[in-house]
Parts: structure tokens; sequence; C-alpha cells
């Protein structure tokens, strides 16, 4: 039986893949294993108008950018270098003001704004099948989050390019997987870590070291 083939790249010392030298890559690298979905991964690169046009602005905004633009501004300079006009927000109610702020620069550079909270729509909890005992204050009303309807009324309002701010875990999945037009993602929820989730990665060998088992 053949072995199943490990994908490991978060362990490489090598990184063959980003250098002009030429360099042996562990066995464990999915380039060589993998030259049909390369030669694919090109061609879309090079016959699919907008794949190439996200890619090369995205290229170009990180090395005009690089080390100088903070997330926000290399959003506002990626939305112009696309030429979109009409950009979405779907936004946690948790993070109502970091939208807001974010919803005035895009406008004050030109964009129409279409804001949705997860909020919208006010479906209990219970309808979609949870249980009392699973809220976050049983025995009150608690409102579900609802992507799927960002997705779609963003979809709507005629929105070409749509920004995350704070959708949870499992709901920012599904906004993916219902927005038809290309999304990125300013703020990434982590009510712990005041949304900075990678700091729990730095502090991995001591305050969270209990995260590795």
């Amino acid at each position: 039986m053949e072995k199943e083939f490990e994908l490991k790249c978060s362990f490489c010392g090598v990184k063959a893949c980003n250098t002009e030298e030429e360099k042996q890559p562990p066995e464990f690298c999915p380039t060589p294993v993998n030259d049909d979905i390369m030669e694919e991964a090109v061609h879309a690169y090079l016959e699919d108008k907008e794949v190439r046009t996200i890619a090369l602005e995205a290229a170009r905004t990180e090395s005009e950018g690089y080390c100088k633009w903070t997330r926000v501004e290399e959003t506002v300079n990626f939305a112009k270098r696309m030429g979109f006009r009409n950009i979405g927000i779907a936004h946690c109610v948790g993070l109502i003001k970091e939208a807001q702020v974010v919803h005035k620069i895009l406008e004050s550079n030109g964009f129409k704004v279409n804001s949705v909270c997860c909020k919208a729509g006010r479906i209990d909890k219970e309808k979609i099948g949870f249980t009392d005992s699973e809220k976050v204050y049983p025995g009150k009303f608690e409102t579900a989050c609802n992507p799927v309807a960002q997705a779609k009324i963003l979809e709507k309002a005629g929105c070409d390019f749509n920004i995350v701010i704070g959708l949870c875990i499992g709901h920012d999945s599904l906004f993916f997987m219902h927005s038809k037009v290309p999304t990125t993602v300013l703020i990434v929820k982590d009510r712990v870590l005041g949304h900075n989730p990678v700091a729990a990665l730095y502090t991995s060998q001591t305050y969270y070291k209990h995260l590795i088992k």
C-alpha cells in the first residue's frame, strides 16, 4: 500500500520554493509530487482574467507597502488597484465601533460602503436547534449570528468586495462559503486576547503552553 503523503510545509527548514538557488526540498515538499496542480495554477493565473488581476494587484500592494503600510492601508490600496467601487463590511455586533471607523475610512477614500451586522434578522438561536442550556446566558433570548444573510444582503447591495470584521469562528466560514465576490479579513475575533490571536502562539511556551499537549 502506498504511504499517505503528508503536507508539512510549516516544518520546512529549506524553503526551496522561495529562492532562485536550486535546493533539495524535504521529502514532504508538495511541489515535486503535484506537477499537475502547479501547472493548473499557472494556467489560472495566465488565463483567468479575475484570478490574474487579483494576483498581480495583491503582489503590487505587498511590494509597495512592504513593512510600511498597516493592514487597513493595504486593504484600501488593494481595493483601489482592483477598481472596486462598492465595498461590503460583514461585522460582528461586538465590533460595531471598529466597523464604524472602517466604514468612515473607506468612504473618505471614495468608496461606496455597505455594512451588515451579524445579528441581522434577529433569529432566535432555539429556532435553528440551539438549546437553552447551550446559550451564553441560559434563560434569556439570544439572537443567532446570521452570516448567510450577511453575504446575501451584501450581494443584493451590489458589493464587489467584502471585508470581514470579527465574525466568530465558523460563522466566518459560512460567510466565505456564501460570498460570491472576493473577500478579505481585517479583524479576527479573539475576545480573550483583544482580537490578536497570534499572541497565543507567541506565548505558547509560557502562558499558553497548555495548547501544545
